[in-house]
């Protein structure tokens, strides 16, 4: 059902049941299994309001990243949380709703830390306003904060609003390769307790003998010799890419281009003490895997079952999330934050009518 005006979506919600809303369908496993009333709200779309000079925007729920990403990048701006799959049509809504950051998170923090307020409508059809348009507000419970990574489970978001940065004047990345995780793992903590200000601090195994380091910096390009010089003092040579390369790089990384065809995306959350056991099991079943934000966050291209990937995590307590695959049970592993979640699910859905995937 693809409500557009707001009168209409009232009224589906207050006669069905058990709802779902979503955007583009960008991210495949976050779409509800048959059964469930899909609510597409991609007809609720465009910038609202955005004023350059308060590094402020407000846009509908369903407006795509592109657009917006456009908009910002013509006011030398930018969503400093670097949010994945912009050209895969994600929205503004979805990426909320999934609490995905990319690679810029290392640097500026993730998407909660730049959400400013939200209007929604619940399970009673009323709409409600939280947060507020500007970065000066701190007025009651901090729902537009609940609502990332909430999966439509607490309402329909139809309006958001953020906090923006300048963009940086230019980047260059410095690649070095190491012969074994532990070594590539070893420079990265250095990497992470030294007064260097990194972007981006990303790290890649290749095969068993070949493990990418990926370190990428902002700023003026007058400074980059200097720094660029610090950094190879600890992670010795490597390549240097600037410029339209340099971006190709990352925008790859964002949109997922190495991901298997045929293989599931999934989210993991860890620490860098931890990556060395999940390594070794995602190694034993041959899985391409990138480990980002300095090692507190693994992307896996699952191809096996994914109640083998759900029980190892559950073995480790660890949790995850399956963004791109079939549509179901996205949420594997351990259930991590459930009572709470079930506290403001009653408080805030207290007719369930959205439904908990």
């Amino acid at each position: 059902m693809k409500p557009t005006s707001i009168e209409e979506l009232q009224s589906l919600i207050c006669s069905h049941p058990c709802l779902l809303p979503h955007g583009s369908k960008s991210k495949t496993a976050l779409i509800a299994s048959e059964g469930i009333t899909q609510l597409d709200l991609s007809g609720f779309s465009g910038m609202i309001q955005y004023k350059p000079s308060e590094y402020t925007f407000s846009a509908l729920a369903g407006t795509q990243l592109d657009e917006i990403e456009h908009i910002l990048n013509e006011n030398g701006q930018f969503l400093p949380f670097d949010p994945p799959l912009i050209k895969h049509g994600a929205t503004l809504g979805g990426t909320v709703a999934s609490g995905l950051s990319g690679s810029g998170r290392y640097r500026f923090g993730g998407l909660r830390d730049f959400i400013l307020g939200v209007k929604y409508m619940d399970g009673n059809g009323r709409l409600v306003q939280a947060g507020g348009k500007v970065v000066k507000n701190a007025a009651g419970f901090d729902i537009p904060k609940v609502m990332v990574g909430s999966l439509g489970g607490f309402g329909a978001m139809l309006e958001l609003s953020f906090k923006v940065f300048p963009s940086p004047v230019a980047y260059s990345t410095l690649i070095t390769n190491y012969s074994s995780l532990q070594s590539a793992l070893d420079i990265l903590l250095t990497l992470t307790v030294t007064p260097l200000d990194l972007f981006c601090l990303d790290l890649e195994p290749e095969d068993r003998d070949r493990v990418k380091l990926m370190v990428r910096i902002g700023g003026l390009p007058s400074a980059f010799t200097e720094r660029i010089q610090r950094l190879k003092s600890i992670l010795g040579d490597g390549e240097i890419i600037v410029g339209k390369e340099e971006k190709e790089v990352w925008h790859e990384i964002r949109e997922f281009s190495w991901l298997p065809g045929n293989g599931a995306l999934v989210k993991v959350p860890i620490t860098p003490k931890r990556m060395g056991n999940i390594d070794a099991f995602l190694s034993e079943w041959n899985t391409k895997r990138r480990y980002s934000v300095g090692a507190n966050l693994v992307w896996i291209a699952w191809q096996g079952p994914i109640e083998i990937l759900h029980q190892y995590l559950i073995e480790s307590g660890l949790s995850g999330l399956v963004v791109i695959g079939s549509p179901g049970h996205p949420r594997i592993g351990v259930r991590i934050g459930e009572s709470f979640t079930r506290r403001i699910k009653q408080a805030l859905d207290p007719l369930g009518r959205w439904i908990d995937v």
